[in-house]
């Protein structure tokens, strides 16, 4: 194992030039191997076997933005819209209920429909019927008040990618009205506002370098989310990177079991993106410390029109209706599915108290 991964294992505290020699690491299998015991190991110091569903309703792909890599952007004309009533919605939790699910995401793109107040009447009914479920919000950026009133009616999380922690890069992937600052704010504003607060980005974007992902690092430590979501780049057909290269499984999880070590307490989702790009992947990315699937829980006539990258897999075991299918699977990597809201370690110990 190289001497810069020993001392990351024993101090996390790194500088960008000891990131980026860490991450060159990531085709050293020696390494790689031992780094990834290491996460692994962590993962089930704090979570045992446990692997935390989150029952995905994608309600809406309206999106006030046209971010240069999503099949849901502004300026897609192709794209078939579509938004779910209070009732559609109400009608998923119901059915995500029933099958164990206590933690529901509402994502959607920046659809200005869905005003602060009625997003929060939606929220504030999902928590009066399902009282010991987390509502998980990731609807993108929003000024802190309208966070504040969300978190009022009942939200308890938000996940918000930063997607880029580099400036330069972040405005290769989003048109100039959209800012790096401002996102970051916007997840600074979620912290202060007391949600468990989810960041994350792509892996291998049109762009990204490896200087690129050693500031992911140095944000995710400053940051200190509850959450991180990352996954490979897939491009879509329909955007400007449409004849870009996927991004790296195998660099994915090695990313996986850095952030688990960096953040040893963090929920780490096995993304859709990398069940996509490998059948196992989603295994795999629990094999590397990660420990949250989450299953589609939309209507199944709406699955496919939530398109962000090609070949977005939505049915199979990343469908919420297969859950016993993806218990089996879970278990065949030595982890096992509950049925609990799945609260960030350190927020766990804090309400049981």
């Amino acid at each position: 194992m190289r001497a810069i991964a020993e001392r990351f294992i024993k101090n996390t505290k790194m500088s960008k030039e000891e990131w980026i020699e860490l991450l060159a690491c990531a085709k050293d299998q020696e390494t790689v191997d031992a780094l990834t015991k290491e996460a692994v190991r962590i993962r089930r110091h704090y979570y045992g076997d446990k692997v935390y569903t989150r029952g995905l309703i994608e309600f809406s792909n309206y999106c006030r933005n046209d971010c240069y890599y999503c099949g849901i952007r502004r300026g897609n004309l192709h794209a078939h819209r579509y938004r779910l009533s209070k009732e559609e919605i109400l009608e998923c939790c119901e059915e995500g209920y029933a099958l164990g699910f206590r933690t529901f995401v509402l994502q959607g793109g920046e659809d200005r429909w869905f005003t602060d107040e009625r997003l929060a009447e939606i929220v504030r009914e999902i928590r009066k019927r399902y009282q010991d479920c987390a509502i998980t919000l990731s609807v993108g950026e929003r000024s802190k008040e309208s966070y504040r009133l969300l978190k009022e009616a009942g939200a308890n999380r938000y996940l918000l990618r930063h997607e880029t922690a580099n400036p330069a890069h972040y405005g290769k992937l989003h048109p100039s009205s959209m800012s790096l600052t401002v996102r970051k704010q916007c997840l600074y504003d979620l912290k202060s506002l007391g949600y468990q607060v989810g960041a994350g980005f792509m892996v291998g974007s049109p762009g990204q370098t490896i200087e690129c992902l050693a500031e992911d690092f140095l944000f995710l430590e400053e940051l200190k989310p509850h959450m991180v979501g990352i996954g490979p780049f897939i491009p879509h057909h329909d955007t400007a990177f449409a004849k870009e290269a996927a991004g790296s499984v195998e660099l994915t999880l090695y990313l996986l079991s850095l952030i688990r070590i960096l953040l040893p307490k963090v929920l780490l989702p096995a993304t859709t993106a990398l069940g996509t790009l490998d059948p196992r992947g989603r295994e795999k990315g629990l094999c590397a410390g990660a420990n949250v699937v989450m299953p589609n829980l939309s209507p199944l006539r709406n699955r496919k029109q939530y398109d962000l990258y090609d070949n977005k897999i939505c049915t199979g075991e990343e469908a919420a209706e297969c859950r016993e299918s993806l218990a089996k699977s879970v278990e065949s990597v030595g982890y096992r599915l509950v049925d609990e809201r799945g609260d960030a370690f350190e927020i766990e110990k804090e309400s049981a108290r």
